[in-house]
């Protein structure tokens, strides 16, 4: 598809990251969604549902008494061959922790938008990363979104992925940042979007009286743990399922994405490395060093797991020094992305690199061109020390 065919199927939109969410929601046309209020996600599924109460949609919208409850329901729906979503944050993904490893563990290809929040306490309700760090290890695919026009296009990237691989997934978009900016979002047409998710082909849906199975059943040690080998198997192959269908999307749509997006990281001596929201900021600080004829770059991640460890390593090798900005605090601990770059420039054989820790923009705190410019400055100068730095 050339670029003007792909200009007369799009439509140019102004929606924030929920209402972009949503109708991304709305083009693949889950069968059901079971929903439970939060800040900042209720802008997806209160979108939805008034796509519902407009007659746009014909999907068994579900009103739960709580997020433990809408995963549950979204589980028993998958389980019976049902094309099932849902969305959450902040407290809502911990109160559905009991049932995430159920979902992955049991292969459920679940798509849940996620606008990530700060956890209590204190009480705050604003954007962070500290919810989905607290549970990227469950098994999910966790896919993150810079813009509104990337939760649009990861939402249906997202659903694509999980029914051709058999995981369940996460677009996640910074809560506030991203979930409510309006910004100009190119739109698909509902044909292309629906030509290009397919219908969902369930395997094993309990609704299939013809060939009955059973699911969620005990394993003991030695069955649980061949289990888990292969669980993890699965994971690992997505990373290269996600490229395909990336490639893929970017012929109807005109639009790059991957693993991660290198931004004028081909000279780059001094890089930072980050996800979501705040990357729009360090590229304005990026174009304004380059200007300077300081040589930086960023790099931002995508797809957070699985972790492209030797992709990100390879990327990373050639620079001399090296920021992880952290949206999330680990106590106790340095923070999650920062260990994954440790481990990724390990994984690419790479010898020596001089790598800073920094955490931003938690509770939702605004990270300013001039930080951005401090921790550039601070890499050019070599202050770059074992501990922990703040943006404050």
């Amino acid at each position: 598809m050339n670029n003007k065919t792909i200009k007369n199927k799009t439509n140019i939109k102004a929606l924030n990251g929920g209402y972009a969410m949503a109708e991304a929601l709305r083009q693949i046309h889950p069968d059901v969604m079971a929903v439970y209020p939060i800040t900042p996600q209720t802008t997806i599924i209160e979108t939805y549902a008034k796509m519902k109460a407009d007659g746009l949609v014909t999907t068994e919208i579900i009103q739960t008494e709580s997020e433990h409850s809408a995963m549950s329901a979204t589980i028993g729906a998958c389980s019976a061959g049902a094309r099932a979503v849902t969305a959450s944050s902040s407290q809502g993904l911990l109160h559905m922790a009991e049932t995430l490893p159920v979902v992955s563990g049991l292969g459920l290809p679940i798509v849940m938008c996620v606008s990530s929040r700060a956890l209590s306490a204190p009480l705050n309700i604003h954007g962070e990363h500290g919810d989905v760090m607290a549970i990227r290890d469950f098994g999910w695919v966790q896919i993150f979104s810079e813009q509104a026009q990337d939760a649009y296009d990861n939402t249906i990237i997202a659903l694509r992925l999980a029914e051709m691989a058999g995981v369940p997934v996460m677009p996640i978009m910074d809560g506030f940042h991203t979930s409510h900016t309006t910004e100009r979002v190119e739109v698909l047409e509902d044909e292309i979007v629906a030509s290009f998710v397919g219908e969902r082909q369930a395997e094993n849906a309990l609704t299939d009286q013809e060939n009955p199975v059973t699911i969620g059943t005990l394993a003991l040690q030695n069955t649980y743990f061949d289990f888990k080998i292969d669980q993890e198997k699965n994971m690992q192959k997505t990373k290269t399922l996600y490229k395909k269908i990336c490639a893929e999307y970017g012929k109807i749509s005109g639009r790059k994405h991957g693993l991660f997006e290198a931004y004028k990281m081909k000279d780059a001596e001094n890089v930072i490395v980050m996800m979501g929201a705040t990357a729009g900021t360090v590229k304005d600080t990026v174009d304004a060093l380059r200007a300077e004829g300081k040589k930086v770059g960023l790099l931002k991640i995508n797809l957070f797991r699985p972790f492209p460890y030797r992709e990100v390593g390879a990327e990373l090798s050639h620079a001399k020094n090296i920021a992880v900005l952290d949206r999330a605090m680990a106590f106790g601990s340095f923070p999650p992305l920062f260990q994954d770059i440790l481990t990724s420039m390990q994984s690419a054989g790479s010898k020596k690199h001089d790598i800073a820790s920094y955490i931003y923009g938690i509770g939702g705190r605004d990270t300013m061109q001039a930080h951005i410019e401090k921790v550039f400055k601070d890499l050019e100068d070599g202050e770059i020390s074992n501990k922990i730095k703040y943006l404050q």
